[in-house]
């Protein structure tokens, strides 16, 4: 499962056993501890493990606004597609991940990776795309991790920005870099011996 905060680039990923509404609902709530500020809204994509009466009736009670994309629309989700490609696949690639031992490794590398990757990799967002003829012309803002963009931004309580300051303290990505590729090791590892068994 993968949230990604349009304002921000903020991403969460959750390995879960499967689409279940109990485990989506779960592994949200999990996500939403961890998020930097408040949740405001969802915008989903329309399989049934978020298009939910329980889902909905949650997003009621927090006062979360739930939207969804469009039918047949596949770009209606292109942030959370983006970082599927440049979190999710470029780390653990698309080999299936299906036992108990792989679930928990997965989860495992996504709560360090989460931490590289939203404190300390920049993104550039785009802020304006002209068409002229053929040609587009895109123009970026600078490059800033989704940290700074957390912190720069004035929707985020003073409160929530110093709990992000004592956390990213206590962070060295050298460090972090290191857990990530010994845990995706460790993942490929736990894939092989499961291919061996069969």
């Amino acid at each position: 499962m993968d949230l990604t905060d349009v304002y921000t680039g903020w991403t969460e990923t959750k390995a879960i056993k499967n689409k279940a509404q109990v485990w989506v609902f779960e592994a949200l709530q999990e996500i939403r501890k961890r998020l930097p500020f408040k949740l405001k809204g969802i915008d989903s994509d329309n399989g049934g493990e978020f298009i939910n009466s329980h889902l909905f009736r949650y997003c009621k009670e927090e006062e979360i606004t739930f939207t969804r994309a469009r039918p047949y629309r596949k770009n209606d989700s292109c942030f959370v597609g983006q970082k599927n490609w440049s979190i999710v696949r470029k780390t653990v690639g698309y080999n299936r991940y299906d036992t108990e031992a792989e679930l928990e490794a997965l989860n495992e590398l996504y709560r360090e990776l989460r931490l590289y990757t939203n404190f300390f990799q920049p993104v550039m967002k785009l802020k304006e795309k002209k068409r002229r003829g053929s040609k587009v012309k895109k123009r970026y803002d600078k490059a800033r991790t989704p940290c700074r963009r957390v912190l720069e931004s004035p929707q985020v309580s003073e409160r929530e920005k110093e709990n992000l300051k004592e956390e990213y303290q206590k962070l060295n990505p050298a460090e972090l870099n290191r857990k990530v590729e010994e845990l995706k090791k460790r993942l490929r590892k736990i894939n092989q011996m499961k291919g061996n068994q069969h």
